[in-house]
């Protein structure tokens, strides 16, 4: 049998990024963190490449690095199918449903009915309401809790409940959005069965496409002052089309959100949709998201399995309440054999070679002395297959066009803060993404590849003027062990 046939070897393969076995994948659903163990749930089909079917995947990690894939934990139910939400562990038993020894962990999600038959009044005809789940064996098997909802306004559009604990009132809240009005709204619970409304958020920042899944936190800032980021995400309306992502950051007083930012976009790549974090995971946070975007999900050309998370990334905030994100430091543990680039004066292209197949990490320094710009071009037999521009003013990141995915090639832009004229910045390149982080975290574009051919070199050469380049780069690991890179 040939590489590209073997799981977890097959052409575009991602391999330090999570993807399932086989089948559709688009949120992550569920996160959180119990007895040592980080538990992935997803938007998941188990029967076929398209987003039907919806249920959700489950996966497990002790290092956010290597993970199992398990049976799906909630399967599509008869009444409905299983969109996105979040999970928590209820370790005071509020809801009845475990013990003070062996809490239970609770997940509030969305069902959704296409045609529902007591529902023939809305408009749109489907319907959406919050159901809840959960689980006595920490997260590995679990039941729903009865065919009814625990939140039903009688809509069609009303979805992916983030829930929290908020100990200093004694309450759980839900922060659930209305899609059709570009708003979020904020319940709150003593016992997650029974919710209450508290507020509501929006319309704000960015309204031409719809709002889904959103995300709320607190992150101290840099003068130690508790503030929470609220994330919604939305389709369409990205800025290179298709789907993305905006915050606020703000003050929380348990009721209202109130925003001291202006919206701000999440990911100046393509490929960003639906992050959320890690619930009950002590003194950090930490994030994933669908690596993906609504304009062209449907048809890349993958198989047996359509869809991956971005790497895992630690979230906190910068100067002037900006949110920062960079790859987890487990990571590192993937690093292989280090290539030591020297600086000095680009004033013609230097090429690396790359191992063939495998991801690869990438930390520079560049110079840039009056209106000099450097450009990383990624290389395989077939030609450039991705490029990262550097300037003062800003990054760009440019794939080319795929015959089969309308709209996928183009160039994405971050803007960099301040000119400065050295500029540090990481890069992952795995298989198929490429995920750039600047300005300490500050800027960051993560985007798709379809290469035609693996990629195996990187090319380093001036655009203009007399860039001055270091660093180092390492190849990576694959998370699939033997059944992972393929050899150069």
């Amino acid at each position: 049998m040939s590489d590209e046939h073997r799981t977890y070897r097959e052409r575009h393969r991602p391999q330090v990024h999570y993807s399932p076995r086989q089948h559709w994948v688009n949120d992550p659903n569920g996160l959180v963190f119990v007895d040592g163990i980080f538990h992935l749930f997803y938007q998941h089909n188990p029967l076929g490449l398209t987003p039907g079917n919806l249920s959700w995947g489950h996966a497990t990690s002790t290092d956010l690095l290597h993970w199992t894939e398990h049976p799906v934990a909630l399967p599509a139910r008869e009444t409905h199918v299983i969109y996105s939400g979040s999970a928590v562990v209820d370790w005071h038993n509020t809801s009845g449903l475990g013990n003070a020894e062996h809490p239970p962990l609770v997940a509030l999600y969305t069902g959704h009915t296409d045609v529902h038959p007591q529902r023939t009044h809305l408009e749109k005809r489907h319907h959406e309401a919050q159901y809840l789940a959960f689980s006595a064996d920490q997260g590995h098997t679990w039941q729903y809790g009865g065919d009814m909802a625990v939140l039903d306004l009688d809509r069609s559009d009303f979805r992916d409940p983030k829930v929290f604990r908020d100990e200093a009132r004694g309450r759980w809240v839900m922060v659930v959005v209305h899609p059709d009005e570009r708003q979020v709204e904020f319940y709150a619970s003593s016992d997650l069965h029974v919710w209450l409304p508290l507020s509501t958020f929006g319309p704000a920042g960015e309204v031409d496409g719809i709002w889904e899944v959103p995300e709320f936190f607190p992150l101290t800032d840099e003068a130690r002052v508790e503030r929470w980021v609220l994330k919604v995400d939305f389709n369409p309306g990205g800025p290179y089309g298709g789907s993305g992502a905006q915050y606020w950051v703000g003050d929380f007083d348990g009721t209202t959100f109130s925003p001291l930012t202006p919206s701000r976009t999440l990911d100046s790549g393509k490929d960003f949709y639906a992050a959320l974090s890690w619930s009950d995971l002590p003194a950090r946070r930490v994030w994933l998201a669908w690596m993906n975007n609504w304009e062209y999900a449907t048809v890349l050309p993958t198989s047996p399995w359509r869809g991956a998370f971005t790497v895992p990334r630690e979230v906190s905030l910068g100067a002037s309440w900006h949110l920062v994100q960079r790859p987890v430091p487990e990571l590192q543990a993937l690093r292989q054999d280090i290539t030591r680039i020297e600086r000095r004066p680009l004033l013609e292209a230097r090429t690396f070679a790359l191992r063939a197949g495998a991801a690869h990490e990438f930390n520079l320094m560049v110079h840039l002395p009056g209106d000099s710009a450097l450009q990383v071009e990624f290389l395989s037999a077939e030609g450039v297959e991705a490029s990262v521009q550097v300037s003062r003013a800003d990054l760009r990141v440019t794939r080319p066009e795929h015959p089969d995915v309308p709209g996928f090639g183009g160039t994405h832009v971050a803007p960099l803060p301040d000119g400065r004229e050295v500029i540090e910045f990481t890069l992952l390149l795995d298989t198929s993404s490429v995920e750039v982080f600047a300005a300490g975290g500050r800027v960051v574009l993560t985007d798709l590849l379809l290469p035609a051919a693996p990629v195996e070199a990187v090319r380093l050469q001036p655009v203009t003027g007399r860039p001055e380049v270091e660093g180092t780069f390492w190849w990576w690991r694959s998370i699939w062990g033997e059944s992972g890179a393929l050899t150069p």
